[in-house]
């Protein structure tokens, strides 16, 4: 089946487009309200209704311009904000002297704010500041003295601007920094999911035609050199290197984006039972509850791979002719599923010393896909007594995992 793209857009500036939008149509009608209570108050009221009737209309028709970054451009910027730097210098012209020196509205009235809060939001504090310092000037001509009101009003605005324009800026640093951490981790669960299928398929192959050619002597042996050679270089390379990027972040005008490519997912719960019986042989005995042992899908395979790993260690650390035990239990907060051998068990350190090489297999192959699942394996060998591994998947961590997909 291909596979399916889902790409999430995280964006902390969204809301606040959203916010001035609404901010610009509330003000609107409040300069609107403040006029038609002191209409009578206005020396040409006529100058008054012609600048709220191109407002209004200025208003509701860049609604769409003030939904997001991309749509915002600097010309309308630059138009939205004459058109509030206007208003104010035709307060004189409209409004009565006595009006204005005792601090009556401009025409925009606190509407100005959203012109210069539009500017914070899509260029940041220093196109805030630029606009702020506009508007302080206009506010200054149309008083004709710096009244300690106006001085206010243009402080106000002015430190306001600029505050929303630097938590912008923080934001969209901050949205970046996660969209990076999101690929990071991405990145490392892609590396260990190849390393895992790596160890359990091509290293194995090549370590056994290693043995097998240097037990064999001749040409085969020289084959065999080469397989090795192959094994301890792609063994290197799992380790430590090659790294496909599952997320890619991207950075866009309303946010990050994070694209994430997932696997699809099977419908309906797997019988880990019916996923651990190939593995019972001869020598290798399963004992299992006799109800369904239900994980979801892809958290049965993981399980049953682990099972797989670990019996491929048993085979080659044991020798083919060590038995091995597996017990599936079904309690009620998880699945446990113990694989216990009666080989010679593992030297104290081995374990460390093996995965500095870059022999991966319990490391990656059991421990990383039980640890991925929510649940944990432990290894417990006592040399000359056997090897035993306890895998434990709790049910809520699988759920919970399965619900966050569903959710996605």
């Amino acid at each position: 089946m291909p596979r399916r793209e889902r790409v999430l857009r995280m964006s902390v500036e969204l809301p606040l487009w959203r916010a001035l939008a609404g901010y610009r149509v509330l003000t609107m009608l409040y300069a609107i309200g403040l006029c038609a209570t002191a209409y009578a108050h206005f020396a040409r009221p006529w100058v008054a209704v012609a600048y709220y009737a191109f407002l209004s209309g200025w208003t509701l028709a860049t609604l769409p311009k003030v939904s997001g970054a991309a749509a915002c451009t600097k010309r309308f910027l630059a138009a939205d904000l004459t058109v509030a730097l206007t208003g104010i210098l035709l307060t004189p012209l409209a409004d009565n002297p006595e009006r204005i020196a005792s601090g009556g509205p401009t025409l925009p009235s606190i509407w100005t704010a959203g012109a210069v809060l539009a500017f914070a939001i899509k260029g940041g504090w220093r196109w805030a500041a630029v606009a702020s310092t506009a508007v302080a000037v206009a506010n200054l001509v149309e008083r004709g003295h710096p009244a300690r009101d106006t001085v206010h009003n243009v402080v106000l605005v002015w430190v306001a601007s600029i505050a929303i324009g630097y938590v912008v800026e923080v934001a969209r640093a901050s949205e970046r920094t996660l969209a990076r951490a999101l690929e990071i981790e991405a990145a490392t669960r892609e590396r260990e999911r190849l390393a895992r299928d790596i160890h359990d398929s091509v290293l194995q192959v090549l370590a056994m035609v290693k043995r097998r050619g240097t037990a064999l002597g001749g040409e085969a042996a020289e084959l065999g050199r080469l397989a090795g050679e192959q094994e301890v270089a792609l063994r290197t390379l799992v380790s430590g290197g090659l790294v496909p990027v599952s997320r890619v972040s991207e950075d866009a005008a309303e946010g990050a984006v994070v694209r994430v490519v997932e696997e699809p997912d099977d419908t309906g719960p797997a019988d880990l039972r019916h996923l651990l019986a190939p593995y019972a042989s001869g020598r290798v005995s399963l004992a299992e509850p006799g109800a369904p042992v239900e994980l979801a899908p892809a958290a049965a395979r993981e399980v049953a791979a682990a099972v797989g790993a670990a019996l491929d260690n048993v085979r080659r650390h044991a020798g083919e002719q060590a038995r091995a035990w597996i017990l599936l239990e079904d309690e009620p907060d998880a699945v446990v599923v113990t694989v216990r051998d009666d080989g010679p068990g593992i030297p104290e350190g081995r374990l460390a010393q093996a995965e500095g090489e870059g022999r991966l297999g319990v490391a990656q192959s059991i421990r990383g896909r039980l640890r991925d699942l929510g649940g944990s394996a432990e290894l417990l060998s006592v040399p000359g007594q056997g090897t035993e591994v306890e895998l434990t998947i709790p049910k809520g961590a699988v759920r919970a995992r399965g619900k966050r997909a569903e959710q996605r």
